[in-house]
């Protein structure tokens, strides 16, 4: 498997194939006869692709789907998330299950309705959406917000905001100045909820579930995600997927890319080395997470064999040695770099 595919954000593919309408000569579009054939198939009212265009494809599903929307409305939720770079939205119910429709955001200009899409009848202002590789959508921050206000789990929420934030298109305190401007909106106490349970650095949806376990079933403090962890000579030990600094405890979550003869070479290599320094570790892998009670147990058996030594007698230490460099900047100031963040609190 490549790498590519653990990276939290993607790319809009280059192969696309946008809908066209009925030509009567057969130069811009298929003529009557041949829209009719097997060899076209009608994606909405009007428009046609050749039949041999892959639907499959989320993106260009969301193409086909976005051509309904004119001069008014624009594609939101987890398709405008997927269209803006967010791996992780890929348009399916939870756990690889069926393709969910594209959700259409169109005021009160409404269309025929189409099991392909949700039809949602929300106003939504000129400076809430943008034109995009053919279609419109909703800004990031109000396609987050359409997708999560509607969600029934709150677990599920939490990751779809923290994967948002993992491939660095929003982050946690943007979209939270967004929700409070927002307050008579339906379903913004959940979206309150799930604002205070996510976090800019998660890099998985499994590290995400598996740092709910940790608050809301262990009843655990919440730890810190993906923080760089040193020697006290200023040496790397690692990036924990999760850890307590109080305790020392690290948690990791290995999953179908762990399974590699080299990559558990290097895991078991790296939780020597954390072990070495003291801190106490405990692994959840692919599989366990539905299992609730035995995770737990697992995460609180580490606590109770950590050592919880003060921050000045560890081995290891949370400061960077001088000159340290991250390996990528803060979210929030990334966002005002590339002059994302203006752009995300704006009504």
């Amino acid at each position: 498997m490549s790498d590519d595919q653990w990276n939290p954000r993607c790319a809009i593919p280059d192969n696309l194939v946008t809908p066209v309408r009925v030509d009567p000569t057969g130069v811009r579009g298929p003529t009557k006869a041949q829209a009719a054939g097997p060899h076209f198939r009608q994606t909405s009212w009007g428009l046609h692709v050749p039949s041999d265009v892959d639907e499959g494809i989320v993106e260009q599903r969301i193409l086909e789907q976005g051509q309904r929307i004119r001069s008014l409305g624009a594609v939101t939720g987890w398709a405008a998330l997927r269209w803006h770079g967010v791996r992780y939205c890929d348009g399916r119910a939870a756990h690889g299950g069926a393709p969910r429709p594209v959700p259409l955001v169109v005021g009160r200009h409404p269309l025929q309705p189409d099991p392909r899409v949700a039809i949602g009848n929300a106003q939504v202002a000129q400076t809430e959406r943008l034109y995009r590789r053919g279609i419109w959508i909703t800004t990031v921050q109000r396609a987050l917000f359409d997708e999560l206000r509607f969600m029934s789990s709150l677990r599920e929420a939490v990751v779809v905001l923290d994967m948002a934030a993992a491939a660095r298109v929003i982050s946690v305190k943007l979209f939270t100045q967004y929700v409070e401007l927002r307050p008579a909106w339906t379903g913004v106490p959940f979206v309150r909820e799930v604002v205070a349970l996510a976090s800019d650095h998660s890099r998985s949806p499994q590290e995400s579930r598996m740092y709910l376990v940790w608050v809301l079933d262990a009843g655990l403090d919440p730890p810190l995600c993906n923080v760089p962890v040193f020697d006290r000579r200023g040496k790397l030990l690692g990036y924990p997927d999760l850890l307590d600094p109080v305790s020392g405890t690290i948690g990791e979550y290995d999953g179908a890319d762990h399974k590699a003869r080299d990559r558990r070479r290097s895991d078991i290599t790296r939780e020597q080395r954390f072990r070495d320094h003291g801190l106490e570790y405990f692994t959840v892998v692919e599989g366990d997470l539905p299992d609730r009670d035995r995770v737990v147990r697992r995460m609180q058996a580490a606590c109770a064999r950590a050592r919880f030594l003060p921050a000045d007698q560890t081995l290891w230490t949370l400061t960077p040695p001088p000159g340290w460099r991250p390996r990528e900047e803060p979210l929030d100031v990334h966002l005002v770099r590339t002059g994302e963040a203006p752009f995300l609190v704006r009504t």
